[in-house]
């Protein structure tokens, strides 16, 4: 019996680590499949314009290549933008799940006690 009071015990002053292990482990997994998408959207809008780059043949193709230069502008800061807004979102997820294991732990602690 005293065994299996001190195991409870000793899981339930543990158990606020092991949820912000969780947090930061979710939060980790969801900024790196961010980087990941955002990398491949930067890289595909790059290997794009090298494509595009590969068709300028003569002045009218440089001159069509160029306009295009202000669309792939566009699309590069929107990507930004977005990508931006993204991260700030999970940071604020995960501001928010951290202050709401802070006060449960210490709601806790103070019923303890």
């Amino acid at each position: 019996e005293m065994f299996k009071s001190l195991s409870e015990q000793t899981e339930q002053a543990m158990a606020p680590y092991f949820k912000f292990n969780q947090l930061v482990t979710k939060n980790a997994e969801e900024l790196t499949e961010l980087q990941l998408a955002a990398v491949r959207a930067y890289s595909d809008l790059g290997i794009s314009q090298l494509k595009a780059i590969n068709e300028v043949k003569d002045l009218q193709s440089f001159t069509s290549f160029s306009s295009m230069q202000q669309q792939a502008l566009t699309e590069f800061s929107q990507q930004l933008i977005q990508d931006s807004k993204k991260i700030a979102a999970a940071a604020q997820s995960f501001k928010a799940d951290v202050d709401e294991l802070v006060s449960e732990s210490a709601k806790q602690a103070t019923t303890t006690v």
